[in-house]
């Protein structure tokens, strides 16, 4: 193997900024300095692992784990004047140094867990009610972060380097819109 393909083959994409657990639907999100993955189940301590978020019911793939952009809270700030703190956008993994939506189909690892990315994660009018930030939704459309599955558990710290490794055959696209997903709760 070449250096330019070794590089690809695993690239240190970014780390692991805050992460987050909501133990109730549309409760407050916790800060933790590390959370338990389990391969199809999410995050130990949070909602959806427990089969309790509000959208637990709802068809469609990609509630075990939630990450945002610490660049996208930043720019919603800077762009639209609308500040949400690392927590508000209801997203379990606040990342830096990487481009979530580029992971949609692809397996990427958090620490020694490893993820596949879903779909995008949309902001959505209940995640800016709970937020109590009015224009969240026109301020995070495209950067709202990335829904992701566990395949590999183990722990997930603060702190963590997220690598992300080359295409390979199993990494697949998936559209927008999955199964049971609804459009219309994107209020602009």
């Amino acid at each position: 193997m070449g250096k330019g393909e070794r590089e690809e083959a695993a690239v240190d994409a970014g780390r692991v900024h805050g992460i987050f657990v909501g133990p109730v639907a549309e409760g407050p999100m916790t800060s933790v300095g590390a959370v338990r993955a389990v391969a199809g189940r999410g995050l130990e301590g949070d909602r959806y692992f427990q089969h309790a978020g509000s959208f637990s019911e709802t068809p469609g793939t990609g509630r075990e784990v939630t990450l945002i952009e610490s660049e996208a809270l930043e720019a919603a700030r800077r762009d639209h004047g609308v500040e949400l703190g690392p927590g508000a956008t209801r997203r379990n993994i606040v990342t830096s140094g990487v481009a979530l939506n580029d992971l949609v189909g692809r397996e990427f690892t958090v620490g020694e867990v490893r993820l596949r990315g879903v779909r995008l994660c949309e902001p959505c009018a209940h995640m800016a009610r709970l937020a109590g930030a009015e224009g969240a939704v026109r301020a995070l459309v495209h950067r709202g972060g990335l829904r992701a599955d566990v395949i590999r558990g183990g722990t997930i710290r603060t702190g963590d380097p997220i690598e992300v490794s080359a295409r390979s055959e199993t990494d697949q696209s998936v559209p927008d819109g999955a199964p049971g997903e609804s459009r219309s709760s994107l209020i602009l």
